[in-house]
């Protein structure tokens, strides 16, 4: 028990990570966006994009920085209204000029080529973002809506008691949000994912998905056009929990993609 509580104080008190350094930026409309850059000095860069009540510093995501950064950069940041970050959370509505605003810094930076992999609400942002920024060459979306007003919330399936617990145990530390209005104008991705191409896309979906079901990559993969690659894993569920379960098939996955297109 007392390694436990060890535990959760580091997790609390937590500094940057090794081979990182921390970085702001600010957002057409005045938003000051936080951000981690895991600068190794490879001449490509991954940016990742989390989803609803995460953050760039909780557990599973500076695991998968860590994990990335052994062949690119990686620059994890946070959305507005989580983390460090300022501003409410819009549901969408906005979060993609968060987004560009970290593009915009990585222009500067002098890479050859910058990927996005986004998970669930981050998922659809990163695809509204790819259809109208061609300084993306591919984007991984995993666990992406299709449509925001038409998420499942099969709260009462079984795989929502394992989000439930990977949000109250040691790895959801730090996690949390900031809310805005909910009922702002969306981009359903479902409408504007044809415009990605010629840009790459992998729609990676776990097939016990209890909050986003595995059709919402299916539908996207069907209406995306060419090159696209549609990946449904067995037994995971939702997002960074398909890391979380399945961290070497996940990764490797992610790796061969970023591998071929970026």
């Amino acid at each position: 028990m007392h390694k436990f509580f060890e535990y959760i104080h580091q997790q609390f008190n937590r500094s940057v990570p090794q081979g990182a350094f921390a970085f702001d930026v600010e957002t057409e409309d005045k938003v000051r966006i936080s951000a981690l850059h895991y600068k190794k000095g490879h001449d490509k860069v991954i940016v990742l994009a989390h989803g609803f009540y995460n953050n760039k510093e909780v557990y599973l995501f500076r695991e998968m920085a860590q994990r990335l950064s052994h062949d690119y950069d990686v620059v994890s940041f946070d959305f507005r209204g989580h983390g460090k970050s300022s501003g409410l959370f819009s549901w969408t509505t906005h979060e993609n000029k968060d987004l560009k605003a970290v593009i915009d810094y990585l222009k500067d930076e002098g890479y050859a080529s910058l990927g996005i992999m986004g998970f669930s609400l981050g998922a659809a942002v990163s695809l509204i973002e790819a259809s109208r920024n061609r300084h993306i060459k591919t984007v991984i979306a995993v666990s992406g809506p299709s449509d925001f007003w038409k998420i499942d919330y099969r709260f009462w399936e079984p795989e929502m008691l394992e989000d439930l617990k990977l949000n109250l145990g040691p790895k959801g530390i730090g996690k949390g949000i900031r809310p805005g209005n909910p009922f702002g104008p969306k981009l359903a991705p479902m409408n504007i994912v044809d415009r990605i191409a010629p840009t790459p896309v992998f729609f990676i979906h776990g097939k016990d998905d209890w909050l986003i079901k595995p059709w919402h990559s299916e539908r996207l993969y069907a209406q995306a056009q060419e090159p696209k690659r549609l990946l449904i894993m067995e037994n995971v569920g939702h997002a960074e929990i398909i890391f979380d379960k399945e961290p070497d098939v996940f990764m490797q996955a992610c790796l061969d993609w970023f591998f071929q297109n970026l």
